[in-house]
Parts: C-alpha cells; structure tokens; sequence
C-alpha cells in the first residue's frame, strides 16, 4: 500500500482525499495507530472511540476505519458525527484505552485526517510530533502491524447530552440568564453542541448563520482564527443587537466570541475571563498560558492568586504539559481551551457554559466585562516567508543578539520581554515561515515595535504574507 510520509504532521494525520488518505490507505494507517497503542499500553484488546466530522468522504474513511478496528479485535464505541472534544470525552467518560476522530480540522473542502489519542493509568496524550507520532509513521511504512484478533465488539452510542450535562456541572452552573446569541459554525461540528446548549436554556434566542452540516464549506473555511471569516458573523451581532457572538471551527475544537459591538475578543482574554473564576473557586491552582502572549494573563491570575506557569505552542503538547503538572486550566491564542477534568483536553462545551455563567452573574454588557480583565495590547500573529537559501535560526538569533538586554528565551522558538512589552518569533512546524506575535502595556508601544520587528525581519529577506 502505497502511503505518502509527509502526511504524518506535527499535530495529526492528515492529507488531500483520495489522492493522499483514501478508503485504501486508511486501513494501513488505522493497523499503524492501534498497533502503536498496544505497544504503549501493554494491552492485546483495546477499547476505542471512533467519532467523525461533516467532511464529504468522512462516512466512508469512518466506515473502513471501524471494519479495520473490529478486525484487529478492538471494542469501538463509535459516536458517529461528533466534534473532537467529544472523542476526548468519550475516552475519560468511558475509561477506554484511546480515542480516534476522522477529520482535517479547519483544512479545506480536499483534506480528510486523524486525530488520535490514548489514555493510560488516567493520563491522556495526543499522538503528535513529539509523542509517537514518527513511530505511528514508521509502523505503516513497514506494515509491522499487531496480527488480526476475533472477538471485536461495536458500541453505537451518541455522547452529546452526557458531554453537555457534565459541563454544565462541573462548571457547576445554577440558573442562566435569557441570551441573544448569534452563531457560526461554518458548517461544521459545533453547529451540534451550540444548537443543544441553547435549546436548552428558555427563553434565549439562537440566531443561526451557516448550521447545516456541509463538507463543502460553502460559506467560507471553518478557521475562525482567520478574522475575515467572521465578517457576517460580526455585521450580524451588531444588526440583531445580540449579547454576543459565537464561532467555532471545522472538529469544534477552537472557538471565538464576538462582543455586542460587533468586534473580536481575543482568545487570551477569555482565558483571563475563565482563569478568574477557577481562581475564584479555588486559589492557588496552576493555570498555563501559551507563549505567545502572556500579560492579560498574568495580571489576572496574580490577581486572583493564582500560578502562572507558560507552555509551549501546540494543542498536544498542552495537554501532557497540564496533565504532568496537574494544572486546572490552559488556554491557547489560538482559540483551544483545556480543562483538568477533561484529561487536560480541549472542551468547547465547557468553555460557552464558563462564559454563559459570567454573563448570567455581571449584567454589563460582554464588552465591558472583557474591557475590566485586558491590561495589554495584542497585535495579533505576522507571518513572514522565507526563501529557501534563509534560515530561521540565524535570523532569531540575530534578533536576539539587537534585543540582548531584554529577558531572553529558548522555550518555543524565540521570546524576548521587557517591562512593559514583549515578543514571540516561531519557526512554523508545518510550512517555511516564522510567526511574530508582540504585545505591550501601551498601545503606542506596541505599534512602535511592532514596525520595528517587522522591518528588522524583512531586512533579513523574508516577506510578509498577506
């Protein structure tokens, strides 16, 4: 069987169908992935769960994906069209040994893939870059498969009102308040999660833009982390004098709010917003924050007493991180919210009803709740391109040699602060660019630097994307 290396990523298995993962091929893979799960827990029989996402070849990869894993003897809890975290709450819901989800995330229309996860002695790790994914590879490129077994049992089971219910209960939520809420999920998973959130609360009004579930994305791509995606969803919060807007992207694994102006709200202030009533509850907890920004943050968690501890960028790498420190809490800029006690696992679910929670206690209006928690400005990610004959580790540390008498360092590619602004610059794990992000306690501060950075960067000869 013919499998292409490079559709083993940092973070998941993914690739353009049928060229790259097909009804074939996925069954080579599928033979890798329990294989590399036996091997990590010790175990010939496996219990897994199998979910899938609204794409256009999903039923039929989903489909060879189960025949494959009852084949090799497994117990699958399929839970049929689910959103990501609801395979991860299948795993800590039911105790199985992993988790797998047919999806491409927020890749367009052409791609289908594989998240997967497993669980041992209560600790859950994303299979990733770092985590197994290499030998994931190597196992399917050498066909070194555990041996066929009978006795493979199927569970069809639907999880989403027992993912809804635990949320709503260990977010520990008493009586909400009537909302106005406009929300897009582009198509894609979340529409299921946010339609049952909001049926359930009486007398809110759920104003819907692109819920049917369509693969072809015909609206616009499920990556809210691209902001022009969510013009209408802005225009039409403002329009419908709605509390607050909702989007979320392709597996519903990240999601944004709009305010009732109509304008973004940064990812790390609802990580601030969150941090706060964790700490409320309980002082003192651990709460990570990814390196890219860290003020709001801080402030927040110093605050409310709590430790502050920075991670690295990458949903799977999040995870272990919280789950060996046994932090309550990360939240990632990029729209990805963990939480303990989902094995330290995006919840989406969880997040809506933290901030549904606020809203129903402080009746000021979204933006003002989220104007009391912000005390730094965030420019947002920059990407540059670099030709070939560049190489990014000479250039941050070049960088870091201009800005030697900030604080610097090496923990995920390049940060440098100051007191009373800083910076990030990654190296892209997936493409040939780096990522600048910077933020200061001054908005003119940040602008300042920032077309310094931005100059300095170029002066190297990368370009800057669109």
């Amino acid at each position: 069987m013919n499998i292409d290396k490079k559709i083993f990523k940092a973070y998941d298995i993914r690739g353009i169908y049928p060229e790259e993962i097909n009804e074939e091929n996925i069954e080579v893979i599928i033979k890798a992935i329990y294989t590399f799960f036996v091997k990590k827990l010790g175990k010939n029989v496996l219990e897994i769960a199998l979910g899938r996402d609204m794409r256009i070849s999903s039923p039929v990869i989903s489909k060879k994906a189960q025949e494959t894993l009852l084949k090799l003897g497994a117990k699958v809890t399929d839970i049929g069209l689910s959103s990501t975290p609801s395979v991860y709450f299948a795993v800590k819901k039911y105790n199985l040994d992993g988790g797998i989800q047919i999806s491409a995330s927020h890749n367009p229309k052409q791609y289908n893939g594989v998240k997967f996860l497993y669980q041992k002695n209560n600790f859950v790790t994303k299979v990733a870059k770092n985590t197994g994914m290499e030998e994931v590879c190597d196992i399917a490129l050498t066909s070194q498969f555990v041996a066929d077994r009978p006795g493979g049992q199927l569970i069809v089971k639907n999880i989403l009102d027992e993912e809804i219910e635990f949320a709503k209960a260990t977010v520990k939520i008493d009586k909400l308040k009537q909302f106005k809420v406009v929300a897009d999920p582009a198509n894609s998973m979340g529409a299921l999660f946010i339609e049952k959130i909001f049926a359930a609360i009486s007398g809110s009004q759920l104003i819907k833009i692109n819920f049917n579930l369509d693969g072809s994305f015909p609206a616009h791509e499920a990556n809210p982390i691209k902001f022009n995606t969510l013009k209408e969803l802005q225009n039409k919060v403002v329009e419908e004098k709605a509390d607050f807007g909702i989007a979320t992207d392709g597996d519903g694994d990240r999601i944004f709010f709009i305010d009732e102006k109509g304008v973004i709200i940064p990812a790390t202030l609802i990580t601030s917003l969150i941090a706060k009533e964790i700490l409320l509850e309980k002082p003192n907890d651990k709460i990570l924050v990814d390196i890219r920004y860290l003020l709001n943050a801080k402030k927040i968690i110093e605050k409310y007493h709590g430790q502050m501890e920075i991670n690295v960028v990458g949903h799977s790498l999040i995870t272990t991180h919280l789950n060996k420190v046994g932090a309550a809490f990360a939240g990632e800029s990029s729209g990805h919210f963990f939480f303990r006690e989902t094995g330290g696992c995006e919840s989406t679910v969880r997040v809506i009803y933290h901030v549904l929670k606020v809203l129903s206690r402080d009746t000021r209006p979204v933006s003002q709740i989220i104007h009391d928690l912000q005390s730094a400005f965030e420019t947002g990610e920059f990407n540059f391109i670099l030709p070939k004959s560049i190489n990014s580790k000479q250039i941050l540390e070049n960088i870091s040699l201009k800005f030697s008498e900030g604080k610097v360092s090496w923990l995920d590619g390049l940060s440098i602060d100051f007191d009373d602004w800083r910076f990030n610059i990654r190296s892209s794990n997936t493409e040939p660019l780096i990522r600048l992000n910077l933020e200061a306690l001054n908005e003119i501060k940040m602008n300042e630097k920032l077309k310094l950075l931005t100059n300095l960067i170029l002066s190297y000869g990368a370009k800057a994307t669109d």
